[in-house]
């Protein structure tokens, strides 16, 4: 159970130590502004629709045929061996079309306008050709015509807004007529490294300093959730340093993520600028790794403070700022981006749970038969990034809870 703390400069409450549905609850309490702009539909894939898309046309547009044959009068071919005659053939992007009257065929190409008087198709393979005369070998069917408007009517709503573009949707914009669509603008996300120990990738190392990787993993991260990412320089122990960088990330972007300076010590300094300045809305979820996030905004853009542990940053975001993104974006729930399905899985080995918590070990899934197994491979520490790319799940073990070899237990498995 969380606690609350009353912060009186800014009478906010800020909730300490809540579950991780209580900390989904309150995220959905700041959303992101959401903002339309029109693309061509060749750069749509991936994108929200901002509204409901109506098709411009019938689809089919006109009667036609789904294969290559004759076009004919199905009450002319009641028997086999019916002998008609060939009066001329329609093609697909054909202008003129012959009339199918009484005893006649109309050769006929997959997709191209059913003449008018024919009611059936009588597949190529199903007839034999002398001269002008077609004798038809098999069945004429009806259901070989693919009629006018089947699909789709004009005006018929056939993508809702909210919904995530797909190629086949994409696809379908196209087939409704849209050159230009209008989406929900890419959220501007910027991303924050915070440590006096951390080196950007490709700089000299000191004895006592680290590459900096997290902000490149949430960079990547928010890509995958239809957000442009801005890396902002690193932050080292400088709070005037913080405030300007975060007062730059509210100006000019729609949310805020930092990483490290969270957590409990002297120079957490996200945590201590977001007491003395900011709105904190919870601090701390009750999960393992990742337990020290905070939310909330800075300067009314709405902030997410991760910890600086690259493997607790990187499930924090899988958990937590994921689907407040989604959510945030208008996206509806079957086209939602996600970054992890929620599957069972009987586990091959036991696993140790966190006391009061959410426990989320990495684990290894594989389809076996029926069923999901589940096993561990590496270390499993916070610090582990690695353990994030030899593993593709996480367990969910509910608070105060172990797992013991053949249990079947709740885990995501990301994608």
């Amino acid at each position: 159970m969380g606690r609350t703390l009353q912060l009186h400069r800014f009478s906010v409450t800020m909730e300490v130590g809540v579950s991780l549905q209580r900390a989904i609850e309150l995220t959905s309490q700041l959303t992101l502004a959401r903002e339309d702009e029109t693309i061509p539909l060749i750069t749509a894939s991936g994108r929200t629709l901002f509204e409901d898309l109506r098709s411009m046309v019938d689809d089919p547009r006109f009667d036609n045929s789904a294969m290559d044959g004759w076009a004919v009068r199905e009450a002319d071919c009641k028997e086999l061996g019916a002998i008609l005659r060939i009066v001329g053939t329609s093609q697909a992007g054909s202008e003129e079309i012959p009339t199918v009257d009484a005893g006649e065929a109309c050769r006929i190409m997959t997709g191209a306008p059913v003449p008018q008087g024919a009611d059936a198709i009588v597949m190529v393979e199903d007839s034999t050709v002398v001269g002008d005369k077609v004798t038809i070998d098999g069945p004429a069917r009806p259901g070989f015509i693919r009629w006018k408007g089947e699909n789709l009517t004009r005006d018929t709503v056939a993508l809702r807004a909210g919904t995530v573009l797909t190629p086949a949707s994409v696809s379908l914009a196209a087939t409704m007529g849209h050159a230009n669509i209008r989406v929900v603008r890419k959220p501007n996300i910027a991303v924050i490294g915070v440590g006096d120990e951390l080196t950007p990738p490709g700089e000299p190392l000191s004895e006592s300093s680290i590459y900096e990787s997290n902000t490149f993993g949430l960079s990547s991260l928010v890509e995958r959730m239809g957000g442009t990412p801005r890396r902002l320089d690193l932050i080292r122990d400088s709070m005037d340093r913080l405030r300007e960088t975060l007062d730059e990330a509210a100006a000019s972007c729609d949310a805020i993520l930092t990483s490290g300076g969270v957590s409990m010590g002297e120079w957490d300094m996200v945590r201590r600028i977001m007491e003395e300045e900011g709105d904190i809305r919870f601090w701390k979820v009750m999960i393992r790794p990742g337990g020290p996030p905070l939310f909330g905004s800075w300067r009314g853009k709405p902030i997410f403070g991760l910890p600086g542990n690259p493997v607790s940053s990187h499930i924090v975001f899988t958990v937590l700022v994921a689907p407040w993104m989604s959510s945030s974006m208008g996206s509806e729930d079957g086209t939602r981006p996600r970054l992890a399905n929620r599957v069972r899985v009987e586990m091959e080995e036991s696993l140790k749970g966190a006391p009061g918590k959410l426990c989320m070990r990495r684990i290894s899934i594989r389809q076996e038969g029926d069923k999901l197994l589940g096993s561990t491979r590496t270390h499993q520490g916070s610090g582990n990034i690695h353990s994030m790319v030899a593993h593709n799940g996480l367990s969910l073990l509910p608070p105060d809870s172990d797992c013991q070899e053949g249990d079947t237990i709740d885990a995501l498995w990301l994608i």
